[in-house]
């Protein structure tokens, strides 16, 4: 325990913060048939709702959750087939992901997902594809410019994916986010998803194409599913038109999703197979925000020169001391920081004793991150 203090002025404490990126790869392996053989890292649910994707088996303690896949529609999508069992179930899905990442109106209407993400209007998203990364991944948020999938838009896959399934590919970016993105969102910021590639329709202008969201604080992504219109998807003001999936006559969807012929109402857990297993890789990197108080301890010319370790003393003497006349000295090991009523709030230790006398000065930098 300190037996003397010295007090920070203003000058002496400084506030940073630093950013961290960790790059994020996730391959087309681990979320399809080439891993597990059946599926085992893929876990679904009674509800049908959404599945979730590990790196290893479910059942593993080792297992490590990646991300969450969903599908979701609003009642204005007309593609979608309204007598189906899980037609209110992906409602309730977009009009949930909507209230958190849209926001509502002044009327207090849930906004729909927005094309160009202005919300004052134009084009609106009425079905997506939602992925949720997981926080072991995103950490504090998505960086901005390096988000990208790719994926196979062939319009059959087999049950062990093979080269011929990802012949034809689109590359969804946020190409450019660092400097173009939103601030509109309550959950933070989003930039504006493009789409490019060999399987892009020849009508399609490269990345000029908006096709989806990114929320970069809430790590989810939300895609257009008219990306796997490969053939007959048009261009209006800048987005995809001619959405081809889950009509009611049950023939685009699985003609383009499936190699089986399943009949409607269209499972949602049929439809993330599909998606799932046409995934070529993710990437991406996340970013960990570090923030710091550095402390400046400036210890001056006569300050701390007589150390507070009680073997100092010996009868009352100074044992560094042999004659009256020698100045004293002590050895820096410890800084500790205290609260205005001195009491201890933080210790830092040295890597190696600093010798204080009389003749020198010191300045000792403290940082505190959190």
């Amino acid at each position: 325990m300190a037996s003397t203090f010295k007090t920070f002025v203003s000058d002496d404490i400084a506030n940073t913060r630093t950013l961290l990126h960790e790059a994020i790869p996730i391959t087309g392996s681990i979320v399809n048939k080439v891993t597990y053989t059946s599926d085992q890292n893929i876990k679904t649910y009674g509800h049908g709702m959404f599945q979730s994707v590990y790196d290893y088996p479910y059942t593993s303690s080792s297992a490590n959750h990646i991300f969450d896949m969903t599908f979701g529609s609003h009642p204005d999508e007309t593609a979608d087939d309204s007598a189906g069992e899980y037609y209110s179930k992906r409602n309730n899905i977009y009009n949930q992901l909507a209230q958190v990442l849209v926001g509502h109106d002044v009327a207090g209407t849930i906004r729909k997902f927005d094309v160009d993400g202005d919300l004052t209007g134009g084009a609106k998203f009425n079905s997506l594809l939602f992925f949720n990364f997981a926080r072991l991944l995103g950490k504090d948020e998505i960086k901005k410019g390096t988000f990208s999938l790719t994926l196979g838009v062939t319009a059959a896959y087999n049950d062990s994916p093979i080269t011929d399934m990802h012949a034809t590919q689109v590359v969804i970016s946020d190409t450019g986010a660092e400097s173009d993105y939103r601030v509109n969102s309550p959950a933070g910021e989003f930039g504006i998803l493009k789409i490019s590639g060999a399987g892009v329709n020849a009508g399609i202008t490269g990345t000029e194409v908006n096709c989806g969201l990114i929320y970069y604080q809430a790590g989810i992504v939300a895609i257009d599913p008219r990306v796997f219109d490969q053939g007959t998807e048009g261009v209006s003001n800048g987005y995809l038109t001619s959405l081809p999936v889950m009509d009611s006559d049950g023939n685009d969807m699985l003609d383009l999703m499936s190699n089986t012929g399943a009949s409607t109402p269209f499972d949602t857990d049929e439809i993330l197979n599909a998606v799932r297993k046409r995934i070529v890789d993710i990437q991406f990197s996340n970013t960990t925000e570090l923030n710091s108080t550095i402390y400046f301890c400036r210890v001056g010319h006569n300050d701390f020169n007589y150390s507070s370790n009680p073997t100092y003393l010996e009868n009352s003497k100074i044992r560094v001391k042999n004659k009256t006349t020698d100045a004293p000295v002590s050895y820096v090991t410890t800084v500790g920081l205290y609260s205005a009523d001195n009491e201890m709030l933080a210790v830092a230790k040295l890597s190696e004793p600093l010798r204080k006398d009389p003749t020198n000065d010191i300045t000792l930098r403290v940082r505190l991150d959190y």
